[in-house]
């Protein structure tokens, strides 16, 4: 059973910088795509990057891009997500997941974490 567990969400000034990280158990990072969801109060949750499970290539929503990075360290089954120059617009309940195969929707979600960005 797969279950993913998200820390390192908080309250930041805009401009600064927070790292997420998700604690992925029962699977194998060769065999899933892994990916990064927020949604914030009121609207649906959208995607925010994601790590394709065959070539390991970032991809970004057009919004976090040049902001973000995706990364995994497959030694400790972690996948992280580097934030910088955080905007009041980024605040939401940031949120891991895993698509086995890269096939269909996602698989597993995990609860999310809470991100603030203050003006």
């Amino acid at each position: 059973q797969v279950q993913l567990v998200e820390s390192g969400g908080g309250l930041v000034q805009a401009g600064g910088s927070l790292r997420l990280s998700c604690a992925a158990s029962g699977l194998t990072f060769s065999r899933y795509t892994m990916g990064w969801f927020r949604q914030a109060p009121g609207k649906d949750r959208e995607f925010v990057a994601a790590l394709t499970f065959n070539d390991g290539n970032p991809h970004y929503a057009d919004s976090v891009k040049g902001r973000f990075t995706v990364a995994v360290d497959k030694a400790k089954n972690m996948l992280y997500l580097q934030m910088n120059s955080l905007k009041p617009e980024d605040t939401a309940v940031y949120i891991c997941a895993a698509n086995r195969w890269g096939m269909g929707d996602y698989d597993a979600w995990g609860q999310g974490t809470q991100v603030t960005v203050s003006s």
